[in-house]
């Protein structure tokens, strides 16, 4: 063997050459004048230790906004001020009410430093306050900002049982004990100012507080927060109307609720982040640990709070991560008719000319799939404002249903959960990964939550011009409804208020009779002010800009639920896009007795027989029954509101009784 002039081994041949063991060539390396003799295969790299090849694996991530022309606080400040300033920040938002300051704080995951720091370097990445001694004050609390969903993902995995990775890429978690959002537990300080301000009493869903015990529970949550190695922190924004957009802090001490509210909530820009500053509403999700029953207004181990004054909601005793969504979308009902503008809980989407459209419907009604239309932009799924300007999607992202889920039924849904989506309490094969959305051991409320930007048509950023449909979707179980009416105003705003839908009461004992559902503006549950507050603001901005109203009913025809049968899913879409072209304001009308609503004689691709409930229903005595036992149900759910009166006399409050059912 020898050399090939680059200082390589060679491999001997030709006669008198020994070989190797078991026939073999020989091979033997020749050295270099160096005296070294190297693969030179490729180059070498450039670490002494696996700990520097590993630091070489990590390009620094770069998020620092451009010192030229930045304006702000930050502007003239170097990154390690930056950072510091960061910190401090954070340190406040965590600040217990019994010191004058909040705890040390440090960037970065706990395990992958070698050692704390030590308070006399001072460096750039951590922020220690002076405050009298205890054990917390001995402690650096870690600070995972902003993580990226991949490093989400790796936290989630590592530290906290039952999160999976499935085979669609998606993020599989539990919720804990709670499957779901509880109401009950959900209370709202009650002060000065919300005393008068917000909608207390019967029907309401505001339970008070008192300050006092809003503190006590903030103490307990902060404490909680605060005796942990880290806690995930995630600035981001509500509403994407710039001039209207909100800053929220979430606090949390779960990668599951950290990356539930990366996808949720608007995703701040580099240069947004590094000039985000103080929030304008601050979330602790302490959900992990319980509050104290022996507090004041404790009713069980969860309490979800919320203090309007303060800019600051309190999570104890549920992981679930919906209360947060939830809660914000609350704080945006407060928030928004205050500069006069209406926060409504409904789908929105966009025609190709510009024409918008507004979905407001409960559970089961369809809003979430008359809203995603292939042939229209996706503004949003669930929560929007309209202002002077139009339109804005509240949120960053989907929050959608999955039991049942198949590719065939809601195939945007089923695409969009890959990788950066969470799914929450789903079952899943343990060996493939492969979800079972049939699967209901956990719960029947399997949800995903992804960013929106998964949905292929979604109109990024998501606004768009005034509406000029507004839709209200009710499933009638009764069967007596129209399938469509064009509304009035007074109309519009008794249905809004209202908030009609019917379900099944189900199989129990074999009785199957409809139950009437009634959630004011269609989201009663989030909803801050008295609900003819929303009403007055949607009608005068519907009237301003020439929105017409309608009632789309996606329930029974030709008889109740047991007799009848369900619309047809494509009549239903036949007569959403007759609203949609502008078909239906031109066609002939006729008005329906009780409930009095206009109803078209005729639209393309609708059997014309349907379009009356009567002409469906073989006994046409059943069918006044059953009309007159619905009128009576609205009128009672309506009672509530009738003591309320809008405007500065009585005048709109009668016409909005006279829009109801007459009999």
């Amino acid at each position: 063997m020898a050399s090939n002039g680059n200082g390589n081994a060679t491999v001997a041949k030709g006669n008198g050459v020994s070989g190797g063991r078991n026939g073999l060539p020989k091979i033997s390396t020749q050295k270099r004048q160096s005296g070294i003799c190297h693969d030179d295969s490729s180059a070498p790299v450039k670490a002494q230790t696996i700990d520097e090849l590993h630091s070489l694996q990590k390009k620094k991530s770069a998020p620092t906004t451009p010192l030229d022309g930045v304006q702000g606080a930050f502007a003239n400040m170097s990154e390690e001020e930056r950072h510091k300033q960061q910190l401090q920040s954070i340190s406040a938002s965590l600040a217990s009410l019994t010191r004058e300051t909040g705890p040390k704080l440090v960037r970065g995951d706990p395990a992958r430093r070698p050692e704390t720091p030590r308070v006399s370097h001072a460096p750039e990445h951590h922020f220690a306050p002076t405050f009298s001694a205890s054990d917390s004050s001995l402690k650096f609390t870690h600070v995972l900002y902003n993580l990226s969903p991949a490093e989400l993902y790796e936290q989630a995995i590592q530290y906290e049982k039952g999160s999976f990775i499935t085979s669609s890429g998606a993020l599989a978690t539990l919720s804990g004990a709670k499957t779901g959002r509880s109401p009950k537990d959900k209370r709202v300080v009650r002060d000065d100012t919300t005393e008068d301000e917000l909608w207390w009493g019967k029907g309401s869903p505001n339970i008070e507080m008192d300050e006092q015990t809003f503190l006590v529970n903030r103490e307990r949550a902060v404490d909680y927060l605060n005796s942990l190695e880290k806690v995930f922190v995630n600035d981001q924004f509500l509403n994407w109307d710039p001039e209207n957009r909100i800053k929220v802090r979430i606090v949390s001490a779960r990668a599951y609720h950290s990356l539930f509210m990366h996808n949720m909530c608007i995703r701040p820009t580099a240069e947004e982040l590094e000039n985000f500053g103080t929030p304008d509403f601050t979330i602790y999700n302490a959900g992990q640990f319980p509050c104290n029953r022996y507090t004041h207004y404790m009713t069980s181990s969860t309490s979800i709070d919320l203090n309007l004054g303060r800019r600051e909601m309190v999570i104890l005793g549920t992981q679930y991560a919906g209360e947060m969504k939830k809660g914000l979308f609350g704080v945006m009902h407060y928030l928004m008719p205050k500069r006069q503008i209406l926060s409504l809980h409904s789908g929105c989407n966009m025609g190709k000319d510009g024409d918008v459209a507004l979905f407001f419907g409960l559970s089961g009604t369809g809003k979430t799939t008359l809203s995603t239309d292939h042939n229209r932009y996706l503004i949003g799924d669930d929560e929007h404002c309209w202002s002077d300007k139009g339109v804005s999607n509240i949120e960053g992202g989907c929050y959608a249903k999955c039991i049942d889920l198949s590719r065939e039924k809601e195939p945007d849904i089923w695409n969009a959960i890959k990788f950066g989506t969470v799914l929450e309490n789903v079952v899943f094969d343990e060996h493939t990964r492969e979800v079972d959305y049939l699967d209901k051991s956990v719960t029947e409320n399997t949800r995903a939550a992804y960013p929106i930007e998964y949905i292929p048509n979604a109109k990024i950023p998501c606004v768009g011009p005034h509406p000029k449909n507004v839709i209200l979707l009710a499933c009638d179980a009764f069967g007596v409804l129209p399938p469509v009416s064009k509304l009035n105003l007074a109309q519009t705003m008794y249905h809004f208020i209202s908030g009609y839908t019917a379900l099944v009461a189900g199989t129990e004992e074999g009785v199957k009779e409809p139950r009437a559902t009634f959630s004011a503006c269609f989201g009663a549950a989030f909803i801050m002010l008295h609900p003819t507050k929303y009403a007055a603001m949607l009608a005068t901005k519907m009237e301003k800009h020439g929105a017409t109203g309608w009632l789309v009913n996606t329930g029974w025809s030709g008889g109740s639920y047991g007799s009848g049968s369900r619309m047809k899913l494509a009549y239903t879409r036949k007569i959403i896009d007759a609203i949609h072209s502008g078909q239906l304001l031109n066609a002939n009308y006729k008005k329906t007795e009780v409930f009095g609503l206009e109803i078209p004689t005729e639209v393309e691709g609708v059997p014309s027989e349907i379009l009356d409930p009567v002409n469906t229903w073989s006994d046409k005595n059943a069918y006044k029954e059953t009309l007159l036992k619905l009128g009576g149900l609205f009128k009672n759910n309506f009672e509530v509101f009738t003591d309320h009166k809008i405007g500065k006399n009585d005048k709109l409050t009668k016409e909005i009784l006279a829009a109801g059912p007459n009999f």
